[in-house]
C-alpha cells in the first residue's frame, strides 16, 4: 500500500465543475474552416502549463509538509493549518483557479497531452466536491492513517537538517505540531457532535501510539533524563551532535538547541498530546461496542458511495464491486488448489491454509522472531528488488532515478501484522524510496509473501510507478504529483502478476502461493470492503470470510478488517485497477498483434502519471491506434 495522508498531502486539485461550454455565434462552416493550426495548438499548450505551474506553486503554499516531501527548502519551520477556516480557503482558491482557467484558455486548442491535463484538474476538483458533504463522515484518529503518528516521522524522517537553520525549523515544528494536534481535536470533536466517531478499537491504538510518542526521556521524569529517549528525543540530540561533529555549529549553538529542544517537548509537545489522549478516552465510552460499517452512520450509505467512486474512480455500485469480488474469489481458489498440489500437500485447500498460519517453527514458511530473523527479512526482500531491478529495461523504457531502501517501521508507529507500506523519495532523487517492513512480530511476516510485497511496494510497483511520474518531464508539476487509489495501487498489484512473467521470480511454490495469496488479499477484499458498509456485515463475518478463503492467521484478518473499517472503500482500488490495467494490456495485445510491444505498453501506462481509470483507458486507446496506424 502506498501509504496516504489526505489531509496532509493533497498537492494539487484545480476546481472545477464541467468543461466550460464552447458557444460561438459564427456559422458551423466557418467554425470548421478555422480549426488552430499546430502552431497555435502548441502555442496555446505552452501556455496552460506555463499556468498550471503558476497554480501548482501558489497551492503548494497552503502545505508546508507537502513542500519538505518535495524536498523544497520554504516554510520548513511551519507545519500545515488543519482547521475548518484553512479548508475552506483553500477550496475557494481551487474554485477561483478554475475559474480562471476556464475563461483563459480554449481546451480545443490544446495537445492530447495537455487536454489530459485539463481533464485530470476538471476531475480532481470533482472528486472534492463531491467529497465536501462528506467533510464530517470521516475519521480524524484512527490506527491506519491518522496524523498524530506522523509529526514525529515528519521530523525523524523527511525534515532536512544540514545547518543551524534547519534545526531552528525542527524546533519551530514541535510548536508548530502541537498547534495541529489541537486543530485536529478540534475536528475530531465536531465529528463527534453529528453522531461520527471510529470503532471502539481505534480509540486503543491512538491512546497507545501517543503514549509511545511521549515515553522515555525527557517527558517521563521532568528534569531527569537518565531513562531511556523517546524517539524524537533520541532524534534532535543525534541530529545536534552531527552538526556540531561536522563543525557547521559551535558548543554554544548545540547547547542552546538541546536546551530550547527539550523544553519545547516537555511545554508543548507533550501537554499536546496529553489533550489528544484525554479527548480520546472521553470519547471512546460513546463508542458502541460492536463496531460497525459506515453506512450505520449519519448520512452514512451517500459516503460509502462517494468513497468507491473516488477509490475506485469508476462508477461501479457496491453490489458490483461484490459480484466482482465473488467471482474473482472463486478463480483463485482453483489456481490454489494446482499449487497446493504442486507443493505435494495432501489435504483440502482450507488445511493447507491451516498448515501455513500455523506452522511457525517451519523454517520454510517462517523467519525466526529474532533480530536476526528480521535482518534476514531486509536483507532477502532487498535482494528480491536488486533482481528485477537488473532484468527492468526488457520491460520497461522508462526506468525510475531515485533509489530505494528496505527499513524496519520506526519503533513508535510499529504494529504486529500492520501492512507495509512505501513513502516516496524527492522528485530531484536527494531522498531515496522507502519501502517500510513491520517486524516486530515475524510469526506475521510468512517467507511466502517476502517476494510479493517487495514488488508491490518496491520494483517494479509503487517506487517504479511513483519515481517515474515525479521524475516525468514536459508536463505541468501537478500531474507528477497527482494520486488517484486505483491507479497507484492497481499498478501496484499489477506488478505483482507482471513479475510473474521475469525469469527466476516466484521460483518455489511457497512464493507462488504467497504471489496468489497477495491477489486473493484484494480479491477479498472487494467482498468484505463492500460488505461491511453496505450489507451489514459484523466485523467478525468478514473476518470469518477472509480466514476461509486464505491462509491469513486470525492477528492479520483482524487488522485487516478493521483496517477496512476505517477507510471505507479504499481496499476496492487495488483489484479494480489491476484488473483495468490487466483488460487495457489483453486489448492491446489482441489488437495490435506483432505490432505488440510490452515496453511500450508499459510506458504509456507509466508516461502520463497518476490518473483516472477513464483518462487512463482513453490514453492506452490513442497508443493503439497511433501503433496501428504507424
Amino acid at each position: 500500500m502506498r501509504l496516504t495522508l489526505k489531509a496532509l498531502l493533497t498537492i494539487f486539485a484545480l476546481s472545477a465543475c464541467e468543461q466550460g461550454a464552447k458557444t460561438s455565434t459564427e456559422p458551423t462552416a466557418v467554425v470548421a474552416v478555422r480549426l488552430a493550426t499546430a502552431e497555435e495548438i502548441q502555442a496555446e499548450t505552452d501556455r496552460i502549463n506555463v499556468w498550471f505551474d503558476e497554480k501548482f506553486e501558489e497551492n503548494l503554499k497552503f502545505s508546508p509538509i507537502s513542500q519538505t516531501f518535495l524536498g523544497r527548502d520554504t516554510d520548513q519551520d511551519k507545519i500545515d493549518d488543519f482547521s475548518i477556516e484553512a479548508q475552506d480557503e483553500q477550496l475557494e482558491w481551487t474554485r477561483a483557479a478554475n475559474a480562471e482557467m476556464q475563461a483563459n484558455f480554449d481546451y480545443d486548442k490544446l495537445t492530447p497531452e495537455a487536454k489530459t491535463s485539463w481533464d485530470i484538474a476538471v476531475y480532481q476538483l470533482e472528486q472534492a466536491e463531491a467529497a465536501l458533504p462528506f467533510r464530517t463522515n470521516g475519521y480524524v484518529f484512527d490506527q491506519m492513517q491518522a496524523v498524530h503518528g506522523f509529526f514525529p516521522q515528519l521530523l525523524i524522517a523527511f525534515h532536512k537538517v544540514e545547518d543551524g537553520e534547519g534545526m531552528d525549523n525542527y524546533l519551530s515544528r514541535i510548536g508548530e505540531s502541537a498547534r495541529a494536534i489541537d486543530q485536529l481535536i478540534a475536528l475530531s470533536k465536531m465529528n463527534a457532535e453529528t453522531g461520527v466517531r471510529p470503532p471502539y478499537f481505534a480509540f486503543a491504538q491512538v491512546i497507545e501510539e501517543s503514549q509511545k510518542i511521549i515515553g522515555g526521556a525527557p517527558f517521563d521524569a521532568i528534569g531527569d533524563d537518565s531513562g531511556e529517549d523517546s524517539a524524537i528525543w533520541a532524534d534532535a540530540q543525534s541530529k545536534i551532535a552531527g552538526l556540531l561533529d561536522a563543525g557547521t555549529i559551535d558548543q554554544a549553538k548545540a547547547d542552546q538547541l538541546t536546551a530550547d529542544i527539550r523544553a519545547a517537548l516537555i511545554n508543548e509537545w507533550k501537554p499536546a498530546y496529553e489533550r489528544l489522549i484525554a479527548w480520546q478516552e472521553e470519547d471512546r465510552v460513546n463508542a458502541p461496542d460492536v463496531a460497525t460499517g459506515v453506512s450505520a452512520l449519519p448520512n452514512g450509505g451517500a459516503f460509502y458511495n462517494e468513497r468507491l467512486a473516488n477509490q475506485t474512480t469508476t462508477n461501479l455500485t457496491s453490489d458490483e464491486i461484490h459480484g466482482i469480488g465473488l467471482a474473482e474469489v472463486a478463480r483463485l481458489r482453483g489456481e490454489m488448489e494446482a499449487v497446493r498440489d504442486e507443493f505435494g500437500f495432501e489435504g483440502s485447500l482450507q488445511e493447507f491454509f491451516t498448515f501455513l498460519r500455523d506452522e511457525k517453527s517451519d523454517e520454510r514458511l517462517y523467519y525466526p522472531n529474532t533480530d536476526e530473523g528480521r535482518q534476514g527479512y531486509i536483507d532477502d526482500a532487498t535482494a528480491a528488488i536488486d533482481k528485477i531491478k537488473a532484468v527492468l529495461p526488457d520491460y520497461f523504457g522508462l526506468l525510475p532515478k531515485a533509489d530505494l531502501v528496505v527499513k524496519r517501521v520506526e519503533a513508535f508507529r510499529e504494529q504486529d501484522g500492520a501492512a507495509q507500506h512505501y513513502f516516496p523519495g524527492t522528485p530531484d532523487g536527494s531522498r531515496p524510496g522507502i519501502y517500510y517492513a513491520h517486524l516486530s512480530d515475524m510469526e506475521a511476516m510468512p517467507k511466502r509473501e517476502l517476494e510479493v510485497i517487495a514488488y508491490h511496494e518496491g520494483l517494479p510497483g509503487h517506487h517504479m510507478q511513483i519515481s517515474i511520474a515525479q521524475e516525468l518531464e514536459g508536463i505541468p508539476i501537478f500531474r507528477t504529483q497527482a494520486n488517484f487509489t486505483a491507479y497507484s495501487e492497481g499498478w501496484g498489484l499489477y506488478s505483482e502478476w507482471l513479475a510473474k512473467e521475469i525469469p527466476g521470480t516466484y521460483a518455489d511454490p511457497l512464493s507462488e502461493f504467497g504471489r496468489l495469496g497477495s491477489e486473493m488479499w484484494r480479491a477479498i477484499r472487494l467482498v468484505v470492503d463492500t460488505g461491511l458498509h453496505a450489507k451489514g456485515w459484523s466485523e467478525q463475518d468478514a473476518i470469518d470470510y477472509f480466514q476461509a478463503n486464505s491462509a491469513v492467521t486470525g492477528n492479520q484478518a483482524q487488522s485487516e478488517v478493521r483496517r477496512y473499517m476505517v477507510l471505507p472503500g479504499q481496499a476496492t482500488s487495488y483489484k479494480i485497477g489491476m484488473l483495468k490495467i490487466q483488460e487495457l494490456r489483453a486489448k492491446a495485445e489482441s489488437e495490435l498483434g506483432d505490432k505488440f510491444d510490452i515496453r511500450a505498453f508499459h510506458d504509456t501506462v507509466l508516461g502520463g502519471g497518476a490518473l483516472p481509470l477513464t483518462i487512463l483507458e482513453r490514453r492506452v486507446n490513442d497508443w493503439i491506434a497511433e501503433v496501428n496506424a504507424g
